[in-house]
């Protein structure tokens, strides 16, 4: 059984950084996609950020250059760095484990909230 646990979130003022972590058990980081999740009050889920299985990564435009997603699988979990925080990025947080075969299988965290005060 796969399950997927997120900390950090948090209240950082404007121009502030935090560190989310993600740690999965019941199956290697290695083996899927882990992507991070926002949304905002009154928005639709957004992605913030992709690290996929082979290593490659994406961003959403409105994050490059100050979030940095990572993944180690030693610790067989994921981050995602975020750096010069801007209020609109307030929203609540979730990782997803994706797992791609014959079957898709998508596990998610309970969600953390971040917010950014300006």
């Amino acid at each position: 059984q796969v399950h997927v646990v997120e900390s950090g979130g948090g209240l950082v003022q404007a121009g502030g950084s935090l560190r989310l972590s993600c740690a999965a058990s019941g199956r290697a980081l290695s083996s899927g996609d882990m992507a991070w999740y926002r949304q905002a009050p009154g928005k639709e889920r957004e992605g913030v950020a992709v690290i996929r299985w082979g290593g490659g990564i994406t961003y959403a435009d409105a994050v490059k250059g100050r979030f940095t997603i990572s993944r180690d699988n030693a610790k067989n979990m994921a981050y995602l760095q975020m750096n010069s925080l801007k209020p609109e990025a307030t929203a609540i947080y979730s990782c997803n484990f994706r797992i791609l075969g014959l079957v898709r299988y998508d596990y998610w965290s309970q969600g953390t909230q971040v917010t950014v005060s300006s």
